[in-house]
């Protein structure tokens, strides 16, 4: 693997840039689009754009450890690579390289179950923190044996993916009429839409030794009854904009989740999030981890497993940056006092991130 200096990539823009260059105009939509009119993909952006920091001078920052937490195990960074569908359209392997690149890192995946090579392999390409996500696309028994079999490879979690009753309407792909290989072989979304409270109950009945995570939590109220069922995570996400349009930014609804939750299970999050400066602000307002969906989709698609190594690097680097010049030397040190509320300065647009290259012109759309 090169080494900092030698890698072709610098910053993390250049992922953006190699990306677009390399995948085909379909995959190249499926990965940047969202539903509708990408108001909620905007959104994410613009409500971690909406935040500006407080930060403390003449603190000795001569030190500082970036570890997060995952499930009360020490990690690296408070980071993980959140579920993507299909990332064998971003790298030949699919998701392996990905897997591989998270546990030399020491951050976890979360797999999904829509991605090759599947539950196993991946399992085995990872030998790190891992956390195995679900679309249900069958009954009970069928829930029954994908949880058994992924406890059994050893994953550390599971997780049920909660807001994708009704699949949503991608326009990006509708009106170019691409159609997605993993949608054509997928059946039974039917179960999907059935799945609900008392399925998470029984889960929770049948496998009480395994922690779970409910992706897709967007209100107080949903996170409240997640507790009360006994869930471990609360995972806020809104698909990456890629199901409900017209819903709120992931990191404005942080907040209200972890109030809601009152120390009494981990919040993790996803949505937008692509810099150093916003897995802190996602830190400081009560995450524990900070889940990277399209980021690495972009390092995957660019430089397979080199290139998502290097992504985790720069991003440590940032995150380094932000906590010495915020004045602290640990998460643990950060609180609300750190945030301030601002206006955005840069449109949102789902490479906002990236200002200063030429990634919002049509061509990057």
């Amino acid at each position: 693997m090169a080494t900092e200096t030698e890698s072709p990539f610098q910053t993390l823009h250049e992922f953006v840039k190699e990306a677009k260059s390399r995948l085909s105009p379909g995959n190249w939509d499926y990965l940047v689009g969202a539903t509708e009119t990408e108001t909620t993909m905007l959104r994410n952006r613009t409500a971690i754009d909406a935040l500006a920091f407080r930060p403390r001078v003449l603190r000795d920052v001569s030190s500082i450890d970036l570890t997060g937490r995952f499930l009360g195990k020490p990690i690296t960074l408070p980071v993980m690579l959140a579920p993507v569908g299909g990332l064998e359209n971003f790298d030949p392997e699919g998701g392996a390289p990905a897997a591989r690149a998270a546990a030399d890192f020491g951050v976890p995946i979360m797999v999904s179950s829509v991605s090759m090579p599947g539950l196993e392999p991946m399992a085995q390409a990872g030998k790190g923190p891992k956390v195995f996500q679900l679309y249900v696309r069958g009954d009970w028994a069928w829930i029954e044996d994908v949880s058994k079999r992924a406890i059994d490879a050893g994953y550390d979690a599971f997780c049920l993916t909660v807001d994708t009753a009704i699949y949503s309407r991608r326009e990006r792909d509708i009106a170019k009429r691409f159609v997605k290989p993993w949608r054509v072989r997928a059946t039974g979304q039917h179960f999907q839409a059935a799945l609900n409270w008392d399925d998470v109950k029984r889960w929770k009945d049948r496998f009480p030794g395994t922690p779970l995570a409910l992706k897709g939590i967007a209100t107080a109220e949903d996170a409240v009854i997640a507790v009360e069922h006994g869930v471990e995570v609360v995972y806020v996400s809104n698909h990456g904009g890629r199901q409900l349009d017209h819903g709120r930014g992931s990191i404005a609804v942080l907040p209200e989740v972890v109030k809601a939750v009152d120390g009494r299970a981990k919040v993790w999050v996803d949505g937008g999030f692509a810099r150093g400066t916003d897995i802190v602000k996602a830190i400081i307002l009560g995450a524990e981890l900070v889940g990277l969906g399209r980021m690495y989709c972009y390092a995957l698609a660019a430089a397979g497993e080199a290139g998502v190594a290097r992504m985790f690097q720069l991003l440590q680097t940032e995150v380094h940056e932000v906590l010495g010049l915020l004045g602290v030397t640990s998460f643990g040190q950060l609180d609300g006092s750190y945030l301030h509320p601002a206006a955005p300065v840069v449109q949102p647009h789902v490479h906002s991130a990236f200002p200063l290259t030429n990634l919002t012109d049509p061509g990057y759309r």
